[in-house]
């Protein structure tokens, strides 16, 4: 294998499934990925997880996290503050193949959310008694744990991707999209594009010492890139675009973009914008 240096560009939490993402200067790394990512989720009467996919117009809640609460707001909505150290009764959840253990987030916040979606929701999160592991299929002797991201506990891409696919949209007369549409956690500088797709493991340097992530699986891309995160409106450019030239044989053909990593070395480690990396290619 070969070592590629690349830098920490940017870092990205998503406290709600499927809600607006944050732009983080720097983030404690946990077992699950970066603190409170896919810390809370939206489930139907049924306790069946909710996103962009059946409701794109949740691209338009935007959390805010502070030091003791976290702030939701939407367009047309007041907003609504939720202690970081309160939940309420436990229920169980579904999210793709897993019943986890959850607590419900009271009835407030199941109103503010039912009426911004028009239908019923409540607001859960996530059990940090529960181990909820990746498939060990891709994970192989790592008994990798995630929250409620939907199989992982981290997504890496770079930015020569991003701009890779820009200069087909624009080559094709649609305009260009940023990194938010693919809700990344970590964005890598100073690679080629799609270079992540062949890292077996990715180094970054802390403070507190090596983090190091293992790149296990391709990404393959749904509807929710095409969800203008700025209207909530579903458009299909992107998905098209990438399907026109990212088929991966890993993910039976899918069209993809970027690689979800499993956590391997550094728990409790603080990950920063500007940090140095090493990808280890796997070749």
């Amino acid at each position: 294998m070969s070592d590629l240096n690349c830098t920490l560009h940017a870092l990205y939490v998503h406290p709600v499934k499927s809600c607006a993402g944050i732009g983080v200067r720097s983030s404690l790394l946990l077992e699950t990925g970066l603190e409170l990512d896919r810390a809370w989720m939206l489930v139907d009467q049924r306790g069946e997880f909710v996103t962009q996919r059946e409701l794109p117009k949740l691209a338009l809640i935007r959390p805010t996290l502070r030091l003791n609460d976290m702030v939701l707001r939407a367009p047309g909505m007041l907003a609504l503050h939720l202690a970081l150290d309160r939940v309420e009764s436990p229920l169980n959840v579904h999210v793709w193949d897993d019943w986890v253990p959850a607590w419900d987030m009271g009835a407030l916040a199941a109103q503010w959310c039912s009426d911004f979606a028009d239908r019923p929701l409540r607001l859960v999160r996530f059990d940090p008694e529960h181990r909820r592991l990746s498939e060990r299929r891709w994970t192989g002797a790592h008994e990798a744990q995630v929250a409620f991201a939907d199989g992982f506990a981290l997504l890496v891409t770079s930015t020569a991707s991003l701009a890779e696919l820009n200069r087909r949209l624009q080559q094709q007369g649609a305009a260009a999209v940023d990194m938010t549409r693919f809700r990344p956690n970590l964005v890598l500088d100073g690679l080629d594009a799609h270079d992540e797709d062949h890292v077996d493991q990715l180094e970054i340097d802390t403070p507190q010492g090596m983090v190091q992530l293992k790149l296990v699986k391709p990404c393959a891309r749904c509807t929710i890139p095409g969800v203008d995160p700025q209207t909530g409106e579903q458009g299909f450019e992107v998905i098209d675009a990438l399907a026109a030239y990212r088929s991966d044989p890993r993910v039976d053909g899918a069209a993809t973009f970027g690689m979800n990593a499993i956590v391997v070395r550094g728990v409790e480690h603080q990950l920063a914008v500007g940090q140095s990396c090493r990808a280890r290619l796997a070749f």
